[in-house]
């Protein structure tokens, strides 16, 4: 089931009500520095795998 923009208002709207207004820039900025720390990650641990098949040739 595909999420669409009225999806998102939904979502939006509930989590302004659960966490309020002053609360949601940090959950977002939190949200947004975990996912960056993740794709540093995955982009460390493929460049790894490249490296020892280079090393491997």
């Amino acid at each position: 089931m595909p999420i669409g923009p009225g999806s998102l208002a939904v979502i939006a709207i509930v989590a302004l009500i659960i966490f309020g207004p002053k609360k949601l820039p940090e959950l977002g900025k939190a949200a947004g520095d975990t996912l960056r720390e993740f794709k540093n990650a995955t982009k460390g641990l493929t460049s790894d795998e490249e490296e020892k098949k280079k090393e491997d040739q």
